[in-house]
């Protein structure tokens, strides 16, 4: 194949800007791989004469998405705007005029993947978005192609670099969250309104399209329980550490038979995981597959360069497909019909904070719940608070289903000698 192929790229901040940079600086490596130059010929953009970055011409630039979608010179249309209602729009004319697409667009993905990949489907199109899950990190292909002789029955995944890099702080710093917080808006890696960070529904995002491939089931952003790192206190950290533990907040995607759990909740993990060492803004998704056993992918979670490798290394795949011939035969249409683990079935370790009456009697009266409900205690720690009046105790349970747990944390505030339930936090990975 000796024709150029032309790229139309809708959004030009951060990483259309770096997706640019890459193909102008490995013009090379990409005519060697593919047997043909690849040029960005249209970008859109919504001031023409903002100044940018990177070298690139006027010509290419337009404000009009029509020019870019409606252009039969372009092969491939690469979506970094993100948003939802017009990137749909944009993504569904691009493939029903032919395109292939690529999208960095996790919010998209999560909400209409399955419509998008259906249409490309009919439509003999290639739709990929390896940058919309961890950035750098290669885990969709990993998935799809890597592991597809396995059966995946377990991901837990850091997938969120903003509040990773709170948790660290936090942890090692001993700092306590709204200073971390704005230190990390400061420094750019988390938004002025950084809700969908902090309250986990960028990760549950991740986890849902993790989810949907890992699992071959059509999964929702609905479907995934969700819960943030906005209440977190040193103390839950200083806790969880003496009991060989460190705070993460974790996507958890997890198959037991022909039933599913997908969740986003902040996670004591053991000190000797390999997730435990994730610090900072990186990623990593921890995978457990019948055959391979445990793998870990880690890296990059978000960045300019690292989320514009991701999209390139898609174009590279949909060019190599277009020379092959088989555009649109990627898409494979999940294997299973969703079921949905309940409270029943839902089984982990848990960690608990409680302040108590320190008066005779006290813990035996909490025993007695926890063994009423079938809860028994793995770890135990005691701290005399006000004087001796009251006593901090922080318990670690041994695996127990989620509803009977939920079901101890709702007696336990009606029972006289908890004063309150300060911190609930589940365990994982042991």
């Amino acid at each position: 194949m000796t024709k150029n192929m032309n790229i139309g790229l809708l959004g030009f901040g951060t990483v259309g800007t770096g997706v640019l940079q890459i193909i102008q600086n490995h013009q090379d490596k990409l005519k060697h791989q593919l047997g043909c130059s690849v040029t960005v010929k249209k970008i859109l953009v919504s001031n023409l004469h903002k100044q940018r970055s990177v070298d690139v011409n006027q010509e290419q630039l337009t404000t009009s998405a029509e020019n870019i979608l409606n252009d039969d010179e372009i092969d491939v249309i690469v979506e970094v705007m993100g948003g939802i209602d017009e990137a749909r729009r944009y993504i569904r004319h691009a493939l029903e005029n032919g395109k292939h697409v690529i999208t960095a667009n996790k919010d998209l993905m999560a909400l209409h993947g399955s419509e998008l990949l259906q249409l490309a489907n009919k439509q003999g199109c290639d739709l990929f978005y390896e940058a919309s899950v961890a950035g750098g990190i290669p885990i969709l292909r990993t998935l799809v192609e890597g592991l597809a002789s396995d059966r995946i029955t377990k991901m837990m995944g850091i997938v969120n670099g903003t509040t990773n890099y709170i948790l660290t702080k936090m942890s090692k710093e001993g700092r306590v969250y709204n200073e971390v917080l704005k230190e990390a808006q400061a420094l750019g890696y988390a938004e002025a309104d950084p809700t969908s960070d902090v309250e986990g529904l960028d990760a549950a995002r991740k986890i849902a399209i993790l989810g949907t491939l890992g699992f071959s089931m059509n999964l929702d952003l609905d479907d995934v329980s969700v819960k943030g790192i906005s209440t977190i206190t040193s103390e839950d950290l200083s806790y969880g550490d003496q009991l060989g533990y460190t705070m993460k907040l974790v996507g958890i995607a997890n198959r037991s038979g022909d039933k599913v759990e997908v969740s986003v909740q902040p996670t004591l993990v053991p000190h000797d995981h390999p997730l435990s060492s994730v610090d900072d803004e990186f990623n990593a998704v921890y995978v457990y597959g019948e055959a391979v056993g445990e793998t870990m992918y880690y890296g990059a979670g978000a960045g300019q360069l690292p989320t514009a490798t991701a999209v390139v290394s898609d174009l590279v795949e949909v060019l190599k497909n277009k020379r092959l011939g088989v555009n649109g035969n990627s898409v494979v249409i999940p294997q299973f019909d969703k079921k949905l683990k309940t409270d029943d079935d839902i089984f982990s370790k848990f960690f608990m904070r409680i302040h108590a009456k320190d008066v005779p009697g006290t813990f035996s009266a909490l025993t007695s719940l926890f063994d009423k409900h079938g809860v028994s205690l793995e770890k135990i720690l005691q701290v005399p608070l006000n004087d001796g009046k009251l006593a901090e105790i922080i318990l670690v349970t041994h695996a127990v289903s989620k509803k009977n747990y939920e079901t101890v944390l709702t007696k336990l505030n009606d029972t006289d000698v908890v004063v309150d339930v300060k911190s609930s936090y589940r365990v994982e990975g042991e």
